[in-house]
């Protein structure tokens, strides 16, 4: 990565390819803000996919820090800046990714597998619990004047949020394939479904990739001291060293990410209002009074599957099946071409 600087934090000095590709991130990353802005104002889904603009403007400031740091190596400050910008977009596209398949869910009720609003919650919830094991973790881990055994429970926790991340993930994968299952098994057969849990499934994936090189890079580093005396940069590991891992691991997987986006973006197959739904027929579209939770929201977050009306003294007294007085029975059928959300909200 070129010579070291004569910085005490022994930041590395980057190249001239470096500088190249942190500025030709920018200019993309700047297509894709103005996209995912324009997409959500004129299908008007700022609460469906309100995360998808923030995350494009974290990736451009970051890069745009990246590309300033790039010639002022010996900042740190403008490191540390354009890290924190980076890092904090992927958590946001998770959000986005768990609210889709919430409203995914609201469209398709009769084959969810909980209450929709509960994904965003309970996920959410989940995440927070990771974020929090992560910052506490990086208080100790980040100050070096800190005892060992200080210090190494930092590392510890920082490394059990990163592995808590692939569990909330494949959790959310199993409940995405759950209904996926139920839906093929019924026969339902309609675009405006199946299209947007592809997006998932690859946005998920991408996301998995770029954890699992988080979980690799800082495995790597987590037992180094850099203000020891004799720290050798050299003995990092290259995961760390040599930034084309971060440029596709973290940079490119991200940038498809959001490309995918534009390009399939949700609201382009699910309606505007989480009230209507996809009748069992798979192609009438009908507004219903919406799917109503009852219970209190610490009972939500801590009881997503309402096991306790399946179990419990309230059994029988569960959600309203609000679906099945529609009046639309019958086998699942083909969709007629041009039908579905898409042309409705034309």
């Amino acid at each position: 990565m070129g010579e070291q600087s004569s910085s005490p934090w022994h930041l590395p000095r980057l190249e001239s390819r470096t500088r190249t590709s942190a500025s030709e991130y920018q200019p993309n990353l700047d297509i894709f803000l103005e996209k995912l802005t324009f997409i959500n104002s004129r299908y008007k889904c700022w609460l469906l996919t309100p995360f998808f603009p923030f995350c494009s403007l974290l990736f451009t400031a970051g890069f745009a820090v990246r590309s300033y740091g790039t010639w002022n190596y010996d900042n740190l400050n403008v490191y540390i800046a354009s890290i924190c910008l980076i890092y904090a977009a992927p958590p946001l596209l998770e959000l986005a990714n768990y609210h889709i398949l919430g409203r995914i869910l609201y469209y398709v009720p009769y084959h969810s597998p909980l209450h929709p609003g509960r994904v965003l919650s309970t996920f959410a919830f989940l995440s927070g619990i990771v974020e929090a094991l992560s910052s506490w973790g990086a208080s100790y881990s980040a100050n070096q004047s800190l005892t060992d055994s200080q210090m190494n429970t930092g590392h510890a926790l920082i490394k059990t949020s990163l592995l808590l991340q692939i569990v909330v993930a494949t959790c959310f994968i199993a409940l995405t394939v759950t209904f996926h299952r139920r839906c093929l098994q019924s026969g339902l057969d309609n675009r405006n479904i199946y299209t947007p849990l592809r997006t998932l499934y690859i946005s998920m994936t991408l996301i998995l990739i770029r954890t699992i090189y988080r979980i690799v890079e800082y495995f790597g580093v987590a037992s180094l001291r850099y203000r020891d005396p004799g720290f050798d940069p050299q003995s990092m590991t290259p995961v760390v060293r040599y930034e084309w891992f971060f440029y596709i691991f973290e940079a490119t997987l991200m940038f498809i990410n959001l490309a995918m986006f534009v390009v399939l973006h949700p609201r382009r197959c699910l309606p505007e209002s989480n009230k209507i739904y996809l009748a069992r027929d798979a192609v009438t579209e009908v507004e219903g009074p919406g799917w109503k939770d009852p219970r209190p929201f610490w009972q939500t977050v801590v009881d997503p599957f309402d096991l306790i009306s399946l179990f419990g003294r309230n059994r029988g007294h569960g959600f309203q099946k609000f679906w099945e007085d529609d009046g639309i029975q019958g086998p699942p059928v083909r969709p007629k071409e041009g039908s579905g959300s898409e042309q409705a909200s034309k």
